[in-house]
């Protein structure tokens, strides 16, 4: 082979190695990013449904099924709460008995595959909690953004922002809680959620951009006569709360922050949910270089805004050890950095944004010392 045909076959060569490389980049953050809003997370595990009775179900024996505290039970025609295993019934060596507390769409049949969700509740405020609630419309930076708002006599707002794989329905955990301190709620859908408006690229970004939606929220809030606000988020609802506490056109008014499983470096978390689609290791490098080609998203921008010493107002967080998609060591060196505003409450044997889930009373009490603390 003549040396330029020869140079012309090797660098042919390479352009094609580097557009498989860019194209199982793309194909990977695409996978991880792509996290349907209402959907079980990709790292949950499909469960089977052995047996029901009267208060009980029994599913596949696994360490997810065996988790203490309450969880929704998902499937595609069906949602249910489970409550904690039973100690005082049998259970086979592969079953786990729990307490069925209620099931809220479909039915709950043997066979019926399912996942557990930290999201208890389905529908509305109203048909979930019995709570009188608005449907109001916020003015977004791509358009109108849904949001319940439950009313209460307090002026300072508490404005609930969701994260990865679960819907508005899920704050509705602590909604009752939360009326009972008498504080207003604003339960926001936000960009690529249902009835929201879709993002260009139908990708979340971990709350990059997603927190302009929640700077757009404290706008409507202050306007309809909220004093002050509380923002409290989950994954990267938590995230979007940091952005806007540090970037928010009206920061000045947000008087706290609770932060539940927050997304603190969004590379490991890319990395988990790439994993958890089952994603080659060899391609989560690509990964996440594409995901900051296509989304904008950076780790230095998130840097900046989980900064400790930009940090102005009380900061509550929940968080702990077995949160394999937001890893709870940034959250531990924030509480660590900044001991005169970060109050950090470990919750053990929790999966991501399940924190309250795994044990509701705790988590309850821990809020409201912190809450009462701010109105």
């Amino acid at each position: 082979m003549r040396p330029a045909t020869a140079a012309a076959a090797a660098v042919s060569t390479l352009i094609g190695a580097g557009a498989a490389a860019v194209a199982a980049g793309r194909y990977a953050s695409t996978a991880a990013l792509n996290v349907p809003p209402g959907l079980p997370l990709p790292d949950e595990p499909r469960l089977t449904v052995h047996a029901t009775a009267a208060g009980q179900v029994a599913l596949t024996r696994c360490l997810a099924s065996q988790r203490p505290g309450t969880y929704g039970l998902s499937g595609p025609d069906v949602h249910a709460i489970v409550g904690p295993v039973l100690p005082d019934v049998p259970h086979s060596a592969d079953t786990v008995v729990r307490r069925l507390e209620s099931v809220r769409r479909g039915h709950l049949e043997v066979g019926s595959r399912v996942r557990l969700t930290p999201q208890l509740h389905t529908g509305t405020p109203a048909g979930a909690l019995g709570l009188d609630y608005q449907d109001v419309e916020i003015p977004g930076e791509l358009g109108t953004l849904p949001a319940w708002f439950v009313p209460a006599t307090r002026l300072t707002w508490v404005i609930t922002v969701h994260g990865i794989g679960t819907t508005r329905e899920h704050p509705m955990n602590l909604m009752g809680f939360l009326n009972r301190m008498r504080l207003p709620v604003l339960d926001l859908a936000y960009r690529g959620d249902p009835g929201a408006p879709r993002p260009a690229d139908g990708l979340g970004h971990l709350g990059a951009s997603e927190w302009r939606d929640l700077d757009a929220a404290i706008r409507y809030a202050v306007r309809y006569g909220a004093e002050r606000v509380i923002l409290h988020g989950w994954s990267t609802g938590a995230s979007m709360a940091l952005y806007a506490a540090a970037d928010a056109g009206l920061r000045d008014r947000i008087s706290g922050l609770v932060l539940d499983s927050p997304v603190l470096d969004w590379e490991a978390t890319l990395r988990a949910l790439a994993t958890a689609r089952r994603v080659p290791a060899p391609l989560l490098p690509l990964a996440v270089r594409a995901a900051q080609g296509s989304t904008g998203v950076r780790g230095d921008r998130l840097a900046e805004a989980v900064d400790p010493y930009r940090l102005r107002v009380p900061t509550l967080l929940f968080h702990g050890p077995d949160d394999h998609l937001a890893p709870w060591q940034p959250s531990r060196a924030l509480a660590s950095r900044r001991g005169d505003l970060v109050t950090l409450h470990t919750v053990p044997n929790a999966p991501h944004a399940a924190m309250w889930n795994a044990d509701p009373d705790r988590y309850e009490e821990t809020l409201r010392r912190f809450l009462t603390s701010l109105i």
